[in-house]
């Protein structure tokens, strides 16, 4: 861990280190109707079939227990995954032996560049305050193939921030934010990225108590000539 990270990136190590083992108890370590709604993951599987035919692997970034990556790869892609956490890391490993994990940032992915056909931002951006977005889109630039995609899940709102102290009983206070949806646009326009699809639906699901984002998003157009 380097003490010139950014304190949310400490925070968040901090508290998945701790709860990872819970984590997989209460979540599972695949994609599940209890906590991805059908439109959730009809968004997943359109992800994927958008990916099949392209060049370069998909990357699960904040990959967690790697639920996220055993669908994509359930689906016939090439995938790996990283996590901050190693504890989550150890806990994807475990339950998904086919499937490459590394522990790593979103601002600091252990891929070559312009090599990854697609790249899953599962709710991994949630403990990410909106003025550091640009560094994690600045890295999806470098590692994207051209004609690569990206979906971006979050937990929408007017840019709240969410106190957890002791978040589970880890002793560090961990900060989620309910990001404005019009605000990540703005975020992925400035670092050269057009949304090719927008989806939004309201709670449903027991622990939800915001709307839920989902953006597909791909490189702007290089400019002829």
């Amino acid at each position: 861990m380097s003490s010139g990270e950014p304190v949310h990136v400490r925070t968040a190590r901090a508290v998945y280190d701790h709860s990872a083992e819970q984590f997989v108890e209460a979540v599972g370590t695949t994609v599940s109707p209890d906590f991805e709604a059908p439109l959730d993951r009809a968004v997943l599987h359109a992800f994927a079939e958008d990916l099949l035919n392209r060049p370069g692997s998909v990357l699960d970034a904040g990959c967690g227990p790697g639920r996220v990556a055993a669908l994509l790869a359930g689906k016939g892609l090439r995938v790996q995954g990283i996590d901050l956490s190693s504890g989550m890391i150890e806990a994807a490993r475990k339950a998904h032996p086919h499937i490459d994990f590394d522990v790593a940032p979103l601002t600091a992915l252990p891929v070559a560049d312009d090599s990854l056909a697609g790249v899953a931002y599962w709710y991994s951006i949630i403990a990410t305050p909106l003025e550091e977005l640009g560094s994690v889109w600045a890295e999806l630039d470098r590692v994207l193939v051209r004609t690569g995609l990206a979906l971006i899940a979050f937990q929408a709102g007017d840019n709240e921030s969410l106190l957890r102290p002791d978040a589970y009983g880890s002793s560090s206070t961990l900060t989620l934010y309910h990001h404005n949806v019009e605000a990540v646009v703005e975020s992925l326009g400035i670092a050269e990225f057009n949304v090719r699809a927008e989806v939004r639906r309201r709670p449903r699901l027991a622990h939800e108590s915001t709307d839920q984002a989902f953006l597909l998003v791909e490189r702007c157009p290089t400019p002829a000539g």
